[in-house]
């Protein structure tokens, strides 16, 4: 054990793919957290999606393959898919999944199409516009990791510093416009910090795995308690215990991809959560039905005995 923790700190490579791993798990933790208890599970899943256009369209513009350059296409992207959405809930009848599938399958066709312009450029290939798609966390550099710290700080930092306003959001948003918050204003502040934590994934798991980095430890974590603190801080941790266990996993394993098995390992801590917990797990739910079942029993028949 000692030995194989050594070899980690020896292989410069391993130690970025998880550190940058781990980042993505605890801001997506976090921020998937919000995104679950306000019923908007599949956002990560359109925004994501919606990210694939920019990253195109920012090669093109400038041509450049730098993580900054495709990242930032990516969020403006992102971005205005997630406004498109709220502003189409807002001045329609069409409901939130409607407006979720509408902007998801266009945003989504968009970028394929800019991605077969791009691939006839003779310099598409050293692009490397592809792992985008589905992640590529054996080629994060230290440059990735450094974006990818700077995003997620500024992205946790805002979220602690309006937690009440998000907090109030979230559960209560008729009480928060009654007192003068702008609660539109935070609700966008809010899904522009989810945007930014889907950004910041994407080269690691990729548009189509990313939406399950968000959810799947906030849905475990959910299990568990009933308090946004301890469910938010549980939520981050699972996530980078996702991301790391992931890492080391597909590592061991030859041309294994590390994005799919990082969610696999999320998926695996929420299903143990969902059997085990000890309130909402179903093995608690059966056991706690079974003993008030004996117990109606048996004061049935002390009554009947009566």
């Amino acid at each position: 054990m000692i030995e194989y923790l050594f070899s980690i700190f020896q292989d410069h490579t391993l130690k970025t793919v998880l550190l940058g791993s781990g980042i993505l798990g605890l801001t997506s933790g976090i921020l998937g957290s919000f995104a679950l208890l306000r019923k908007q599970s599949l956002l990560g899943d359109a925004i994501s999606h919606s990210a694939l256009p920019g990253i195109a369209i920012a090669f093109l513009i400038t041509k450049s393959s730098t993580p900054i350059v495709l990242l930032s296409g990516a969020l403006i992207s992102g971005w205005i898919s997630s406004i498109c959405m709220m502003s189409i809930v807002r001045s329609t009848k069409i409901k939130y999944d409607g407006a979720l599938g509408i902007i998801l399958s266009v945003f989504f066709g968009f970028g394929l199409v800019m991605l077969s312009v791009v691939q006839k450029f003779p310099d598409s290939r050293q692009a490397g516009l592809n792992k985008f798609l589905f992640g590529q966390a054996a080629t994060l550099l230290k440059e990735d990791i450094i974006t990818m710290g700077i995003l997620s700080g500024i992205a946790l930092i805002i979220t602690f510093v309006f937690w009440k306003e998000f907090k109030l959001t979230v559960f209560n948003p008729e009480f928060g416009e009654a007192i003068g918050l702008p609660i539109k204003k935070i609700d966008i502040l809010l899904t522009c910090l989810i945007v930014v934590t889907i950004v910041t994934g994407l080269q690691t798991v990729g548009v189509v795995l990313m939406s399950a980095m968000l959810i799947a430890p906030a849905s475990a974590s959910r299990q568990w308690t009933d308090r946004l603190e301890i469910m938010v801080v549980l939520s981050g941790f699972l996530g980078a215990v996702s991301g790391i266990t992931g890492t080391l996993i597909s590592s061991k394993i030859s041309n294994m991809p590390t994005g799919p098995v990082i969610v696999l390992v999320g998926f695996a801590l929420f299903a143990f959560s969902l059997f085990f917990a000890p309130k909402r797990g179903i093995i608690s739910r059966l056991i706690s039905n079974y003993k008030n079942n004996l117990a109606f029993k048996n004061n049935l028949k002390i009554t009947i005995r009566r």
